[in-house]
């Protein structure tokens, strides 16, 4: 299933991204994971290797991970868009229109329990659209039947690190919750 979902998005042109586009960035994990991580949209690292947080930002959040021993195996990880915006700029909204519809079949696919968001824009889109991350991340919402929580993005710990200790709490708290599903 997300070998055709993976297909459909080697050949979209529903935006203008693939034009500039080294490779799509489809996700990584196991496939049967029952924790989603969803990020916003690939950076300059991804677009070249054609997997999703392998930069800095991605070796913050194995840190993380490794923190409060979520391994490989209990994951899979993935972006709204799949495709890089020009100079890391945030996406558009027409773009995460065109991109949503994959990342919709990503998670019929993979059946996740728990979805975490990477950030403000991940959350807006997959939780509500006036999200707060300063004042909701760490906070479980249902939707669709699913829980997702959202957490600061790793590239803005890399900007601010005071939010580092507020990350580790949310991420014992996305380790809790991973216990109990």
């Amino acid at each position: 299933m997300l070998e055709t979902i993976r297909e459909q998005c080697e050949t979209c042109r529903k935006c203008t991204l693939w034009k500039a586009r080294t490779n799509v960035v489809f996700g990584r994990g196991n496939e049967k994971a029952k924790l989603l991580f969803v990020g916003e949209a690939p950076g300059a690292n991804e677009d070249l290797t054609g997997k999703p947080f392998v930069g800095a930002a991605g070796k913050l959040l194995d840190t993380y991970l490794a923190a409060v021993g979520i391994g490989e195996d209990a994951y899979y990880i993935a972006n709204i868009l799949k495709c890089r915006p020009p100079h890391n700029r945030d996406p558009l909204p027409e773009e995460e229109d065109a991109c949503k519809p994959y990342l919709d079949e990503q998670i019929r696919a993979i059946d996740p329990k728990l979805i975490v968001c990477l950030g403000r824009i991940a959350a807006m889109r997959l939780i509500k659209p006036d999200f707060a991350i300063t004042r909701e991340h760490g906070r479980v919402f249902t939707v669709s039947a699913r829980k997702l929580l959202a957490v600061f993005h790793p590239a803005a710990l890399l900007r601010d690190p005071r939010k580092k200790e507020a990350m580790l709490l949310d991420f014992k708290e996305i380790a809790r919750l991973l216990e109990t599903l």
